[in-house]
């Protein structure tokens, strides 16, 4: 890929090879989920379901991992560790009230002012390029 040149005018070959890269790209995706699907029933049948396995095709080797994650259902558990009176296993997070925070601002009890050194912009860039 070549530098990056500051210029005023985007060249239609650019946009024309942007698009068609990203169309590709999307067959391409679609194309890898279906593979997958075809290779993790294949890995069901032969080694079983959340197994992992290896087979040789050819030159390939081909593998497959099974990662595993736990994580607590907040609602359940923080229940759950209530009524086992274990109060402090609960976790009291502080965080901001977004609409308390406006209705504050609307009704004239914080201003702008106030609070503008606490307030983290973000900004993100986004191209979408679609033919006519």
């Amino acid at each position: 890929m070549q530098e990056s040149k500051p210029f005023t005018q985007i060249p239609e070959e650019l946009i024309t090879r942007y698009f068609t890269l990203s169309e590709k790209a999307k067959e391409i995706e679609k194309e890898l989920k279906e593979m997958k699907k075809v290779l993790n029933v294949y890995f069901d049948e032969t080694v079983g379901k959340h197994e992992k396995g290896e087979s040789f095709v050819g030159d390939f080797k081909i593998q497959r991992q099974i990662r595993w994650s736990e994580s607590y259902h907040d609602e359940k558990m923080v229940k759950r560790l209530e009524e086992l009176n274990l109060n402090d296993c609960i976790q009291v997070i502080k965080q901001p009230d977004q609409q308390k925070i406006e209705a504050a601002i609307t009704l004239g009890l914080l201003g702008q002012a106030d609070i503008e050194d606490c307030i983290l912009k973000k900004t993100t860039n986004a191209i979408t390029v679609r033919k006519m």
